[in-house]
């Protein structure tokens, strides 16, 4: 077992594929207004791989534009800076990480399921008014600390996924168990290092575990939607497991059955879709 410091922690940031810079620019660029849509669009562009997927996910039936665009910048124009901006997010990140040696881990089922979180979440965001680009990135990006722990610790993880099997517990338990924290925390320092929004941040360390708090949040959101994620079984792993719910998040999203059936619906028809665009 290795038992995990914030000071080791950012030293496997320096293991990681580094994620594009564009990618980091665009996550930290969320709450701010400032943002040129042209000088973004040009970065992106300039990205031929990130661009790519771009255009692919922008094209299809997910959005339903009314006719195909064939340029970074007239992506732009129809679509709107904020909304490029979670397309081009995406495509960065599901781009930016090579895949591990890990025994046991699979990177397709967990990057199935960070795009049914980010699906549900984003629907849920359109119903409880909030930033539903903001949500879409975070549901991506929620596990990120998973990716840390499987890239700089391979055997180690390996030794927790087997954990996890043996003792059928919960992944996140596994890890505690192996490394002293789970992934949940390590994404919070990885997302505080690379200087991703305060809110952004706290939902990513939180997710499992959200806050108590008078009001609805990103933390509240990003947690009810990875436990809708696991119970849709987006990951098609069939060892996939529900976390424990928080009442209190759930109450505050303060959704009815008929908002949740709804968002079952849109995520069960956009999810093969948006996989299709972004892992192909």
């Amino acid at each position: 077992m290795k038992q995990l410091t914030t000071d080791a922690i950012l030293r496997s940031v320096h293991e990681l594929p580094a994620l594009p810079a564009v990618v980091l620019e665009l996550i930290q660029s969320f709450g701010e207004s400032h943002i040129s849509a042209e000088q973004l669009a040009v970065k992106i562009s300039h990205d031929q791989a990130i661009a790519a997927k771009t255009l692919r996910l922008a094209n299809s039936s997910f959005y339903g534009l009314p006719r195909q665009v064939t340029s970074i910048a007239e992506a732009t124009a129809i679509l709107g800076l904020r909304t490029l901006r979670s397309v081009a997010t995406a495509a960065g990140l599901v781009g930016g990480f090579s895949q591990s040696r890990c025994q046991g881990f699979d990177f397709d089922a967990f990057w199935r399921h960070s795009i049914g979180t980010a699906l549900t979440c984003r629907a849920l965001a359109q119903r409880t008014r909030l930033d539903e680009d903001a949500a879409f990135t975070l549901g991506l990006l929620h596990d990120i600390g998973r990716l840390v722990l499987v890239s700089s610790y391979e055997e180690e993880y390996a030794h927790a996924i087997a954990y996890r099997v043996e003792h059928d517990c919960l992944m996140h338990a596994a890890e505690r168990h192996h490394f002293g924290v789970d992934h949940a925390e390590v994404g919070g320092v990885i997302a505080e290092h690379w200087h991703f929004a305060p809110e952004i941040v706290t939902a990513i360390a939180c997710h499992h575990r959200p806050p108590s708090t008078r009001t609805r949040g990103l933390a509240d959101l990003v947690h009810v939607a990875d436990n809708i994620a696991h119970g849709l079984d987006l990951s098609h792993n069939e060892d996939d497991m529900v976390p424990l719910l928080s009442l209190d998040a759930w109450g505050r999203l303060a959704l009815g059955d008929k908002d949740y059936a709804e968002v079952f619906d849109a995520v069960a028809e956009q999810h093969e879709v948006v996989c299709h665009a972004l892992l192909a």
